[in-house]
């Protein structure tokens, strides 16, 4: 038993659930670090996905639909030396979180974003999610869906992300590697972890995502962001594996209370005299 686990705990996922992959791929992936929990945060949503941080031992924040961004932001800001992971699913995070994932992009914070892609709505009985491809019938979508579903790795590319990766749950050692390359990242970095609905959508399983997809081999060399582009957006199967990283400098790096002094705000001391000011200042403007 490592530190990371909680014995006895009443997990909710329907048995055959890909989210059970992810989880014992995110423990053996902060394990492997040597990560403790109390070195580690993970933020979430609402959803199935969303409740992957009340299986182990972490760190965590469960906040709104598609809200769990804005807050893993807020955490980073105020103690930049945690690991900080945001984890949801696709409707959570690219659906009613799609503005939080545009902008969050935008700032390049050091967070790992992972995204478990069902292509479906979990929890909500089994609508249409933003993934799901044209034609894919529901109860919801009884003639098959119309929309053109959205393709989150090519999004965060044209946003210039600056580590974009694509996972499958039916390989949880190669899918902790790829989370392990995003948690040591420093920057933005999107992990999109296909995996079954197994209770909701028949057509996207176990074994069709092993049909339709692929892994990038050795020779592959992400820093061609056209190149990973082109792969994002190719028909047929889809790469599996880091399509592109680059360093570059993170949000909280430019953070003023950090460009002079690393510390996180808990080890500083308060400046009264100033923040009494301030406020005084505040009050005779209001």
């Amino acid at each position: 038993m490592s530190a990371l686990d909680r014995p006895g705990v009443d997990i909710a996922w329907c048995p055959g659930c890909g989210n059970f992959q992810i989880l014992a791929a995110l423990k053996k992936a902060l394990a492997e670090l040597g990560l403790s929990p109390q070195q580690v945060v993970v933020v979430s949503g609402i959803g199935q996905a969303p409740k992957t941080p009340q299986y182990f031992r972490t760190n965590m924040f469960n906040g709104l639909h598609g809200r769990a961004l804005p807050v893993a932001l807020g955490v980073k800001a105020a103690n930049p030396e945690l690991t900080v992971i945001a984890e949801g699913g696709d409707g959570d995070m690219y659906g009613e979180g799609g503005n939080h994932f545009l902008h969050t992009i935008r700032r390049n914070p050091d967070i790992t974003h992972l995204v478990h892609n069902n292509m479906v709505y979990g929890l909500t009985k089994g609508q249409a999610s933003p993934t799901s491809p044209v034609g894919f019938k529901t109860p919801v979508q009884v003639d098959g869906v119309s929309s053109e579903p959205v393709n989150p790795l090519a999004v965060a590319l044209a946003q210039h992300a600056s580590l974009v990766a694509r996972a499958f749950s039916g390989d949880p050692d190669r899918t902790a590697e790829v989370i392990k390359r995003a948690i040591l990242h420093k920057g933005y970095a999107l992990v999109d972890i296909l995996q079954p609905c197994v209770t909701f959508n028949k057509v996207n399983t176990f074994k069709w995502f092993r049909e339709n997809s692929y892994y990038l081999d050795d020779s592959y060399r992400p820093t061609d962001r056209a190149e990973a582009f082109r792969l994002a957006t190719a028909s047929g199967k889809m790469a599996l594996g880091v399509l592109f990283a680059e360093q570059r400098p993170t949000w909280e790096q430019q953070l003023a209370p950090y460009r002079d002094d690393p510390r996180p705000l808990h080890e500083r001391s308060v400046d009264t005299a100033r923040l009494a000011g301030a406020v005084e200042r505040l009050r005779v403007v209001g």
